[in-house]
C-alpha cells in the first residue's frame, strides 16, 4: 500500500525521517517536532516593557513562587507557536471530520445552532458572581432544563451541579449514602454488574463503599437470582447501566428493583446509555431511584478535549432533599438560588463553587427545544436502528458473542479473525487506513477481543455503508494477507505505536538535549 504521492508510508513509531523519506511534508501535511525542539535562545512572541530600574524580583515575588531558573523552556516567536498548534490540530480526528463509532461514548454531532446560541452575549458573558436579579434568563433556562430532564427520565427533581458523568456518579452515590445515613445506617456495599459502566466501581469506592461484582447471565443480562443471592441489609444500592455496555436491555430490571427495594436498598441508574431510551422508555418508571445523565452523550454538548462536561443527576421525590446546593427555585414569575443549607438541611452540600459549564446547559436546552418530544423520541429510535443495521450487515463477517437484541450499540469480537493471527487491535488500526476512527476495543471486559460499535442517530446510511465496506475488506485481508494487516495503519503520518512501551515507560518530563522517539 502507498500514499497518494506514491511513497510507501512508515510503519515505525515515527520520527521525522521515518514519517517522510523525502522531506518535511507529505503533501501539505507538515511534520511537526516537539515544541521543545523548536525556536532559539532569546526568541520571544511577546512584547513587554523593560523592567523598572532597580527591580529586585526576590523582593517583589514571594520566595515560594520565585523560580531559580527558566532554562529548558522553549523560546519561540508568535508565528512559530501559532503554526505549531495549528499543524497539530490538523492531525486530530473528531466528529466534524469523520465517523467516530466509539461504543459507550455516544460520539454524536453537535449542531451549530446550539453552538451559536451558547455564544449569545447574555449567556456567554454572564459573570459567575452576578446576583440572581441580573441573571434571570440563565436561571430560567436552568430551571426549564431541570424540569425537562426530570420528565424525560421519569424522575421528580434534577440537579445540574455535577460537572461530568463520573462527577454525576459521585454525586448520586453521595445522595444514596446521605439518604441511608438519615435512616441511621449508611450501609457498606454497592452491587455492580460486570456489564455496568466502567467508572461505577471507582465512584462507589470514593464514597466509602465496597464493590460486589455480579456476573451477568448467558444472554448478557443480569439475572434476578444473582441479585437476590447478593442482596442483604449491608447493600446500599445496585448500580445498573441500562441498556448495559453490551448494548443489551436489562429486561429483568423491574424485578431486580423490587428485590433491592424489599431489602431497603436503592437502585442507581447509570445514564451513559440513555441515548437508546430517549422518548421511548423512562428509567424512573422501571424502579430506578437516582440516575446521572451525560449531556455530552445524550444531548449533543461537546464531548472530550478537556473542556467542560455536564452530568446532571435526577432523583425520585424521597431523595430530592439531599440534592446539592445551589438549587434554582421558581417563585411566581422570578427565579432565585437556594444557597443556604438552613433551607435544605439534608443537602449533601456544594460540589463546586460555580456553574463554569453553563454553556453546556444552553446547548442541551437548545437541542431539546429544536427537537421537541417527537424529535427526542426519533433520536432514540434512530440510534437503535443504526446500531442494528450495522449488526445485521456485519454479523456474517465478525463473530457476535451475544444473540440478544441490540439497542444503541453492538459488540462483536475477533474470534473469526484469530484463526489467521489477527486481533481486535489489528482490525482497529486497519480502520484508520480506511478513514474511520476505530470503535471502542477490548471493552466490555466480559467479551474477549471486543469491538464495541455505536453509530449514534446522527450518521447517515451512506456513512454506515462505507464503514461496513471497510470492515468487510479488513476481514478479507485478515484471511488472505494477515501480515500486512498486522502492520496497519500505513497511511497516517504516524504508523503503529509501541503502546506497551508507552504505557510502561512513558516520557513525562523533557530535559534539554533529550531525544524523544
Amino acid at each position: 500500500m502507498t500514499d497518494p504521492a506514491g511513497r510507501k508510508p512508515s510503519t515505525e513509531r515515527g520520527d521525522a525521517s521515518a514519517a517522510s523519506a523525502d522531506g518535511a511534508t507529505r503533501g501539505l501535511v507538515h511534520e511537526e517536532p516537539l515544541l521543545f525542539e523548536q525556536g532559539a535562545r532569546g526568541r520571544t512572541g511577546a512584547s513587554l516593557p523593560p523592567a523598572p530600574a532597580g527591580l529586585d524580583p526576590a523582593q517583589e515575588i514571594p520566595a515560594a513562587l520565585l523560580r531559580p531558573s527558566l532554562e529548558g523552556l522553549p523560546e519561540l516567536s508568535e508565528l512559530e507557536v501559532v503554526r505549531h498548534f495549528t499543524r497539530l490540530s490538523t492531525w486530530n480526528h473528531g466528529i466534524d471530520t469523520g465517523f467516530y463509532p466509539l461504543g459507550s461514548c455516544t460520539m454524536k454531532y453537535n449542531p451549530r445552532s446550539s453552538e451559536a446560541l451558547a455564544r449569545l452575549p447574555g449567556f456567554a458573558d454572564l459573570h459567575p458572581l452576578a446576583p440572581p436579579e441580573l441573571a434571570q434568563g440563565a436561571l430560567e433556562l436552568m430551571h426549564q432544563l431541570e424540569r425537562a430532564l426530570s420528565e424525560i427520565a421519569g424522575f421528580d427533581a434534577t440537579t445540574l451541579a455535577p460537572a461530568a458523568g463520573a462527577h454525576g456518579e459521585l454525586c448520586g452515590l453521595m445522595i444514596v449514602r446521605a439518604w441511608h445515613a438519615s435512616r441511621g445506617n449508611p450501609r457498606k456495599k454497592i452491587l455492580v454488574p460486570d456489564t455496568a459502566h466502567g467508572t461505577n466501581p471507582a465512584s462507589s469506592a470514593l464514597n466509602g463503599y465496597a464493590v460486589v461484582q455480579l456476573a451477568s447471565g448467558p444472554d448478557g443480562r443480569l439475572t434476578p437470582e444473582a441479585v437476590r443471592a447478593a442482596m442483604d441489609e449491608d447493600v446500599a444500592a445496585i448500580m445498573i447501566t441500562n441498556p448495559n455496555t453490551l448494548g443489551i436491555f436489562e429486561g429483568h430490571v423491574a424485578e431486580i428493583a423490587a428485590i433491592v427495594h424489599a431489602r431497603g436498598g436503592l437502585v442507581y441508574g447509570d445514564g451513559a446509555n440513555m441515548n437508546a431510551l430517549l422518548g421511548v422508555a423512562r428509567p424512573g418508571d422501571m424502579g430506578f431511584d437516582v440516575m446521572q445523565y451525560n449531556l455530552h452523550k445524550t444531548f449533543a454538548t461537546p464531548h472530550g478535549g478537556g473542556g467542560p462536561g455536564s452530568g446532571p443527576v435526577a432523583v425520585k421525590a424521597a431523595l430530592a432533599p439531599f440534592l446539592p446546593l445551589p438549587v434554582v427555585v421558581k417563585e411566581g414569575a422570578t427565579y432565585r438560588l437556594v444557597t443556604d443549607a438552613r433551607e435544605r438541611p439534608q443537602t449533601i452540600g456544594r460540589l463546586r463553587e460555580f456553574w463554569g459549564n453553563f454553556g453546556m446547559f444552553v446547548r442541551a436546552w437548545a437541542l431539546l427545544r429544536e427537537y421537541g418530544p417527537e424529535g427526542v423520541r426519533a433520536t432514540g429510535e434512530l440510534a437503535v436502528l443504526n446500531a442494528n443495521y450495522l449488526r445485521a450487515r456485519l454479523r456474517d463477517t465478525f463473530h457476535l458473542p451475544y444473540e440478544a437484541d441490540s439497542l444503541h450499540e453492538v459488540v462483536f469480537d475477533d474470534q473469526r479473525q484469530q484463526a489467521s493471527g489477527v486481533s481486535t487491535m489489528d482490525v482497529a488500526k486497519a480502520l484508520i487506513d480506511h478513514g474511520f476512527h476505530p470503535p471502542t476495543i477490548y471493552f466490555p471486559l466480559v467479551v474477549h477481543g471486543a469491538l464495541m460499535i455505536e453509530p449514534t442517530e446522527t450518521e447517515s446510511k451512506e456513512t454506515l455503508d462505507g464503514f461496513v465496506a471497510a470492515m468487510r475488506e479488513i476481514a478479507e485481508r485478515a484471511r488472505t494477507d494477515p501480515e500486512a494487516l498486522r502492520a496497519a495503519p500505513l497511511l497516517p503520518f504516524r504508523g503503529r505505536l509501541d503502546e506497551t512501551r508507552a504505557a510502561r515507560k512513558p516520557v513525562l518530563r523533557w530535559r534539554p538535549g533529550m531525544k524523544v522517539e
